[in-house]
């Protein structure tokens, strides 16, 4: 054999041998396909017949018991208080006297009087609607924060405190709302007019009525929710007009809608858990702040706001780190927490059991799942078929696959729990919470505890401020001159962070640099700042979700090594991890950073709506009738998309913030490779994640995901499901003594097992530490248990602690934690006598 010869067949052995033995990238599956069943039964039984492998719907006990143990036994179950249930109040005009002018005619809101929407937490009876309508398959709420996750007890305290109970108390609602329409009937512009006769209320000789909108599309909770809630409110003298709508009607008009239009005067809204979580302020803002999005008006320029500045200030300033010590973001989230319960606009009533099932034959073994929110996008990432296929089905009475716009920069798009199933494994982003710890974990944008350094102060005004010093040279985006410009001297920070970023390509092909990342910011701070009264670059409910997060970001460096270094106000002393995701550089610009799509489609959208469309249609970042909110999934949309594509080719567009970081040609290059995306896959979500929308069929509710198998994806397809393996405690019982006598110690035996996640193999903990503690009002005495057995732990309350307290009944609280795993906390009660 000649030498030539073997140098060509090595060389071919060489490039065989790599294509066999090549690292695969990319998820597990090949392909999932998404479709929805109209019914949660029909759900059920597909997967245990096999025609479908997962059910991302936490169905209710009573649901999953109606069927028969034949189709039970087919499925693998997954169990998490995963959905809550709130009654949410357009309070407008919140102030005296109460009415406001619609289409001609006052209408009186009663929701309007403070005292009168407070009193719903006493005229409802949480446990008996746990009870009888949820089945008991779930718990009581007082507030935001699902009971069991890490850190809630805090919570519920604040709750307990202003007296609020499970259980309610009747008679004290029914005494404050006659007391609060009383005194609105005596008010000048009500005298005569809100009158009270035979025990029913009237304003302008009408009923006083109260517009109470319910999701048609789920009977079993929301519809006898509000049923219920109804007939109380009518003991109250009121008229309730139920207004039983289809999910879109509903959501829309509660969400879209200007309160100040009084289309709506309460809602049964319902909220799925979202993720695992080991700290609640960013929940408190969404829930209970007008930073957050989604109080009446959701920052909608034009329509009227519900505000309460100072919660806003308190909740911002937890949200932000603008504190120093653990005990002081505690007590800014608390009692930010204590004025929102008092506005009573969002009153939360309980969280049902999600019980999420699998095929048990179809899946080789248990997968990854939220302990907070059930089965998510870590689901779909880490299970185990044979075949490489995964069935999904959602669940939607009226038949839609989606609810909400593909706007993937307005705060309100992308905000159904069913976009959120697909978006979440077609996007990456830089960190996420662990479903299993709640930890903050880098995912494409890493760290080091190393890389990350605080250094806080109070100043002379009672401020935290930072003291490390932010370089001159560090870049920041004017949006007046549309230029990255110098911070100069004197900038500080509370925080420093450098970030690896992981690289890899978007789903288009092009490849992922400092420059995307750049972008991003920059784009951001180009839509929340008004340069000028007539800024066409400008969104006023965007500005209002995300100026205070972006407003933390002091200014980056980057380096020679490709890495970023990021100067931030944040400070969060509880944890590290915390600390660093705040400040690690993002490709999304979305209120949630799940939502990713490549700059050139960013590019794109911001100049349709700044600039206008090919086909005339006016569109905006928001949900708004006024206007067409972009969806990039919707054809017309998407031509107008590639239009503005075409467009920005021919014109030699480079966007603002990339000037002289990329060239003419490379924008150029960045346009095409989406409208051959767009070409070939009919949309325009182009992003980074492990799987790519291939096929969506809107008619047939109807979605196609496959697997992004680029060499550049920085993950093997069974990296995350190893990594993400871990063990848990349970505590199975807290065994106090019904009566603790003074004068005498007293022993709490708490049980407790290590779980296995996720394979939920259960055995009696030997590990991890237990606290017992017992609240009082004025105070939380802790205790430590000692190990006394595998399984069993005990904590000794002595005679001194408990020597000083009142008598009467006190809850004990046991907490057992274990480093990497998500705490767990159960609570009894008992009575010092």
């Amino acid at each position: 054999m000649s030498k030539r010869l073997t140098v060509i067949l090595l060389a071919s052995m060489i490039v065989l041998c790599g294509g066999v033995f090549a690292t695969e990238k990319g998820p597990i599956s090949d392909v999932i396909y998404f479709n929805v069943k109209m019914s949660q039964e029909l759900g059920l039984r597909d997967v245990a017949e096999g025609l479908t492998d997962i059910f991302m719907e936490g169905v209710s006990g009573p649901t999953l018991m109606g069927m028969d143990k034949a189709t039970r036994d087919k499925m693998d179950i997954y169990s998490v208080p995963a959905l809550t249930y709130a009654l949410f109040v357009n309070p407008y005009p919140n102030e005296a006297p109460y009415f406001a002018n619609v289409d001609g005619k006052d209408f009186f809101n009663v929701m309007a009087i403070n005292e009168f929407r407070y009193a719903l937490n006493d005229l409802i009876n949480r446990q008996y609607i746990v009870d009888e309508i949820l089945g008991g398959a779930g718990g009581p709420m007082l507030s935001m924060a699902t009971p069991g996750q890490p850190g809630t007890y805090r919570y519920g305290l604040v709750a307990n405190k202003l007296g609020l109970s499970f259980e309610g108390n009747e008679t004290r609602a029914l005494e404050a709302m006659k007391k609060a329409l009383e005194d609105a009937a005596k008010i000048p512009e009500n005298q005569g007019r809100l009158v009270n006769s035979n025990g029913k209320w009237y304003f302008d000789n009408e009923p006083l009525t109260v517009k109470f909108v319910i999701r048609a599309d789920d009977p079993n909770v929301r519809v006898k929710m509000a049923e219920y809630v109804s007939l109380q409110l009518e003991k109250a003298g009121v008229t309730v007009d139920r207004l039983v709508w289809e999910r879109s009607k509903a959501s829309n008009t509660a969400y879209g809608s200007d309160p100040a239009d009084l289309i709506w005067n309460l809602y049964t809204e319902a909220w799925s858990a979202g993720a695992t979580r080991a700290f609640w302020e960013h929940i408190v803002r969404q829930m209970y702040a007008s930073g957050g999005s989604y109080m009446p008006g959701r920052g909608t320029e034009g329509f009227w706001n519900f505000r309460n500045e100072k919660l806003d200030d308190l909740i911002d300033r937890a949200y932000t780190g603008n504190f120093l010590t653990e005990e002081e973001y505690w007590d800014l989230s608390l009692t930010a927490l204590e004025m929102g319960l008092k506005d009573a606009v969002r009153i939360y009533v309980c969280y049902q059991d999600g019980f999420y099932t699998a095929n048990s034959a179809r899946l080789l073994d248990r997968f990854a799942y939220g302990l907070g929110d059930g089965v998510n996008d870590w689901s779909l990432k880490t299970a185990v078929t044979d075949d490489k296929v995964l069935f999904v089905t959602q669940y939607s009475s009226v038949g839609a696959l989606f609810m909400s716009n593909w706007d993937p920069v307005g705060p309100d798009g992308i905000s159904d729990t069913y976009s959120a199933n697909v978006v979440t494994i077609l996007s990456d982003p830089s960190s996420f919470e662990s479903p299993a710890s709640a930890i903050n974990t880098p995912y494409r944008v890493n760290w080091t505890h190393d890389d990350i350094v605080t250094k806080v102060e109070r100043n002379s005004e009672g401020d935290v401020v930072g003291t490390i010093d932010v370089p001159e040279n560090a870049i920041r985006f004017d949006s007046k001159t549309k230029q990255w410009k110098e911070v100069g001297p004197g900038v500080k920070s509370m925080s420093m962070g450098t970030y690896t970023l992981l690289g890899g390509n978007m789903h288009q092909g092009q490849p992922i640099t400092v420059n995307d990342y750049l972008y991003a910011f920059a784009f951001i701070d180009e839509w929340i700042s008004r340069d000028g009264e007539n800024d066409k670059y400008y969104e006023a409910s965007y500005e209002n979700y995300m100026r205070s997060g972006q407003d933390t970001i002091k200014g980056y460096i980057v380096n020679d090594d490709g890495t970023i270094t990021t100067y931030f106000d944040y400070n969060f002393p509880a944890s590290v991890d915390r600390t660093a995701q705040w400040g690690a550089p993002f490709l999304g610009v979305h209120r949630q950073p799940f939502v990713i799509v490549s700059w050139e489609i960013y590019e794109a959208l911001a100049e349709i709506v700044a600039n206008g469309s090919q086909s005339g249609t006016v569109y905006a970042f928001r949900n708004d009738p006024a206007v067409t909110q972009i969806d990039v999934l919707v054809p017309n949309h998407v031509k107008d998309i590639k239009a503005k594509l075409v467009e920005l080719i021919e014109k030699g567009h480079v966007p603002n913030s990339l000037k002289g970081l990329i060239t003419v040609e490379e924008a150029q290059s960045r346009y095409q490779a989406a409208i051959d995306f767009i070409d070939k896959y009919g949309h325009a979500y182009i992003s980074n994640g492990p799987y790519y929308l291939s096929k969506y069929d809107p008619t047939a509710n109807y979605a196609e995901c496959r697997a992004f198998r680029d060499p550049s994806y920085p993950y093997e397809p069974y990296y995350w499901k190893e990594m993400l393996k871990t063990v848990r405690l349970s505590i199975d019982s807290i065994d106090v003594p019904a009566i603790i006598m003074k004068g005498m110690d007293t022993t709490v035996k708490v049980v407790v097992a290590e779980v296995a996640y996720p394979s939920e193999e259960v055995s009696k903990a030997s590990r991890g530490s237990v606290v017992v503690t017992l609240i009082t009002p004025e105070k939380e005495m802790t205790f430590d248990a000692v190990l006394i057995e595998p399984g069993l732990f005990e904590a000794v309350i002595n005679a001194e602690a408990i020597e000083d307290l009142e008598p009467g009944s006190y809850n004990v609280l046991a907490i057992a934690s274990l480093e990497g795993a998500v705490p767990a906390s159960s609570v009894t009660s008992t009575i010092v006598y």
